[in-house]
């Protein structure tokens, strides 16, 4: 779905969305919510907005949003935008401008202590957003509070707009730093739905929690994870292509095999 829809749309950021299916699907197997209108519903927000695409498909398959809405992605009109807009059944808040959306779940989850509600706030972070200073004022923040309602994964992908993470910043320690910072901390593989359900699921009383979530860029697809363009030989080979590059023909076929002999 996420591959038609980006082929559809003529867009990017696939390699974003791949990477964080199975973050997606093990937080909303356990999120808590009869619907998106429900009050009293777990929050999950999208801190890494620019794989919303991802996000509205799992909207879909939640029944939140129609098939026909989800064929408007991105066109013009639609409120499926390429980053999370309020008027889409299930998204709280707009994300996209990193480093924000984390600051967003703090809050949310401090509303639900004044409330005296027991909802939880999920957020997605990606590991690029640990380079901006709102993120560390959030992660003190929740500490202080003791928002131990709150949980929030980081997509550890290793990648960001301008390079490798490791160039642009590096920080080889993320695990250590939060600990510092006052949070209940776990690593697990991004991709194994098990050990994400595992860590969202254990305990860490007082403490805001952080899974740090280790992923392969554009999963799935052999090319995307090597950095490759097959549509177009005479692109350098590296792993940020697949941030912006929208798919050719020949490699959304490419891609749809290799994800469809995955799943059978």
């Amino acid at each position: 779905m996420i591959l038609r829809q980006s082929r559809r749309a003529n867009v990017g950021h696939i390699g974003s969305c791949l990477c964080i299916v199975e973050i997606l699907s093990s937080v909303y197997s356990l999120l808590r919510a009869d619907g998106p209108e429900d009050p009293d519903r777990d929050r999950f927000i999208l801190s890494k907005g620019h794989a919303a695409l991802a996000l509205y498909a799992v909207l879909h398959a939640k029944g939140w949003i129609s098939e026909a809405d989800l064929d408007t992605f991105c066109g013009d009109g639609s409120y499926l935008s390429v980053h999370p807009n309020h008027r889409v059944p299930g998204v709280d808040f707009e994300t996209g401008s990193l480093g924000q959306g984390i600051t967003m779940a703090a809050g949310a989850a401090l509303a639900a202590r004044l409330q005296s509600s027991s909802r939880r706030v999920y957020c997605l972070i990606s590991d690029a957003e640990c380079n901006e200073g709102s993120t560390w004022e959030a992660a003190m923040f929740s500490a202080h509070q003791k928002l131990a309602n709150l949980s929030v994964i980081l997509d550890a992908n290793g990648q960001q707009a301008l390079g490798l993470t490791r160039d642009v910043i590096d920080m080889p320690n993320l695990a250590a730093r939060w600990e510092a910072f006052g949070w209940a901390v776990s690593e697990v593989d991004g991709h194994s739905v098990a050990e994400l359900k595992a860590a969202l699921a254990s305990p860490h009383p007082g403490k805001p929690q952080m899974i740090i979530a280790r992923t392969i860029f554009g999963r799935g697809v052999s090319f995307m994870e090597a950095g490759i363009t097959p549509g177009r030989p005479n692109f350098p080979i590296q792993p940020i292509n697949w941030h912006y590059l929208p798919l050719t023909a020949e490699e959304f076929d490419i891609a749809m095999r290799e994800t469809e002999a995955a799943v059978r």
